[in-house]
């Protein structure tokens, strides 16, 4: 018995280190759907524990209870504060800026699987949520169309869509706005995935007025996006979600310019591959937020849940009020979050 929990042990941890591979090196069936599962190690790992207490396998009861601990080590930060310098701007000399004014975009996601989702579900969210951009994925034409009968234009009357290509998995991304964008592309940057549609909105906050006189305006660039889902092509999956990175690049081009990408990721934070867009200068809403980790999938069970969708951001905005919830027809939860100029 002694033997066999050693064993379990060791195949734990060779699941665990999975999460520890190059961003790429992943993308081999089923390395993702592993590593997406490897936060809820700690059930099979606590069960195998105990096993070992009653059986006085001492050395496995460590091991095991050494793998729970370590299979929610990473979500750690999403209950711990410690990003207050990703979201503020800074001087030269490393000081974080006080903003005089700032204004807050409210944005939500959802994937509406092939679009299925219930449109006036997404509109009353949208009314009653005061979303000011809307990103949706596995969009269809014929979704379109039940959101403009539902009310979405008199809501969200700028929109911009992916166009619709044989490739798409489960339909284009598209983007919604109360604000007119100053430019917008039906697809911002090429990874082998659905269509990057991209609007960019310029928000206005105050520069100082004693000495300058003008007004400075920041130019948010949200796109929304869906890289492959694993099944059909890991080195495809692995490359959207790095690709996404450009979208940080030009951002940093700009001057003033804030980048944010909203949309099924298909990836979370145990998957090389998104943690490699992270430390590309992209932040995640819910891990910066730092209350609690925001799951989105799958939205008909109970538990247990992951977190595949995500509103990233670059320097310059301060998130709040990142949470997610249900829309019928949908096997993810939507995701909303307010994004605020700092």
């Amino acid at each position: 018995m002694t033997i066999a929990l050693m064993v379990m042990a060791v195949l734990l941890w060779c699941w665990l280190l999975l999460s520890c591979l190059p961003a790429g090196a992943e993308a081999h069936m089923p390395m993702p759907y592993l590593i997406a599962l490897i936060p809820l190690l700690w059930v099979p790992s606590l069960a195998l524990a105990a096993i070992s207490a009653c059986v006085h396998a001492w050395t496995p009861l460590v091991a095991f209870m050494l793998t729970a601990v370590a299979s929610v080590a990473r979500l750690w930060p999403y209950w711990a504060p410690t990003h207050t310098r990703e979201t503020v701007r800074e001087t030269s000399s490393g000081a974080a800026t006080e903003p005089r004014t700032a204004r807050s975009l409210r944005v939500m996601t959802v994937n509406c699987r092939y679009g299925r989702a219930d449109a006036h579900a997404i509109v009353r969210e949208v009314r009653q949520r005061h979303i000011d951009v809307l990103a949706t994925q596995e969009t269809t034409d014929d979704l379109v169309e039940r959101l403009r009968e539902a009310g979405l234009d008199s809501l969200l009357p700028h929109r911009q869509l992916g166009t619709s290509r044989p490739t798409d998995n489960g339909g284009y991304n598209a983007l919604f706005s109360r604000f007119e964008p100053s430019r917008s592309a039906a697809n911002l940057i090429d990874i082998p995935a659905a269509d990057v549609p991209s609007m960019t909105v310029d928000l206005p906050t105050s520069a100082d007025t004693q000495s300058t006189g003008n007004t400075r305006a920041y130019h948010v660039t949200l796109a929304s996006a869906h890289p492959k889902s694993p099944m059909r092509g890991c080195p495809e999956w692995s490359a959207g979600i790095r690709g996404l990175s450009a979208i940080a690049d030009l951002a940093e081009r700009e001057s003033n310019g804030i980048g944010v990408v909203m949309g099924d990721l298909n990836s979370s934070i145990e998957h090389p591959s998104f943690r490699s867009l992270l430390a590309n200068g992209l932040h995640d809403a819910s891990r910066t937020q730092a209350t609690h980790a925001v799951v989105t999938f799958p939205s008909w069970l109970t538990w247990p849940h992951i977190e595949l969708d995500h509103v990233l951001f670059t320097n310059g905005l301060r998130p709040s009020k990142v949470e997610s919830f249900r829309i019928d027809g949908t096997d993810h939860y939507a995701l909303t979050a307010t994004l605020t100029l700092e």
